[in-house]
């Protein structure tokens, strides 16, 4: 007797334990936005001010104006990432017009790696990189605390090679 997915069966499937992301990461993200606005805005204020004519310096409003836009994008973007650990894999999941999904079998892992830049660790946020053995598949998950990318690096590491030991 042939047996269907467990939907056709009617059995219930566990919906994954969903992790969001850190809220320091909309901080450093607005922060950058603040940052590359104020040069942007001076650059292109004093450059075309200074060669083309005062009146084209009124063109430094315009990158002001886009970061008022994504002042609200990055709350946006930051509300779309998730992660969650299954038996055999890792799901992350992220975007908020294109919706991305990746999969990540523990057993195809073959290095976790926890960085942290000095923007980020003034904020208290790790990152976590995972490499596989298909380059495209590569993922990473941004703004986590640095106890939760450690305990996740760890977590990773473990199922990885307890998977990888049966290939």
């Amino acid at each position: 007797m042939e047996t269907g997915s467990p939907e056709e069966t009617g059995i219930p499937v566990a919906e994954p334990a969903w992790r969001g992301l850190h809220p320091a990461l909309v901080r450093v993200r607005r922060l950058l936005i603040v940052v590359w606005t104020a040069v942007l805005t001076v650059a292109v204020g004093l450059l075309l001010g200074l060669l083309v004519g005062p009146a084209w310096a009124a063109f430094a409003a315009l990158p002001p104006a886009l970061a008022v836009w994504g002042w609200r994008l990055v709350e946006r973007n930051w509300r779309s990432w998730r992660y969650a650990e299954r038996g055999d894999d890792l799901l992350i999941s992220r975007g908020v017009l294109w919706r991305e999904e990746t999969v990540v079998p523990y057993g195809r892992m073959q290095l976790v790696e926890v960085t942290s830049g000095p923007v980020e660790r003034r904020f208290g946020l790790a990152t976590v990189q995972l490499h596989t053995a298909a380059a495209a598949t590569d993922a990473t998950i941004p703004g986590l605390s640095p106890a939760e990318a450690e305990r996740l690096r760890d977590r990773l590491t473990e199922l990885g090679e307890a998977r990888s030991a049966g290939l």
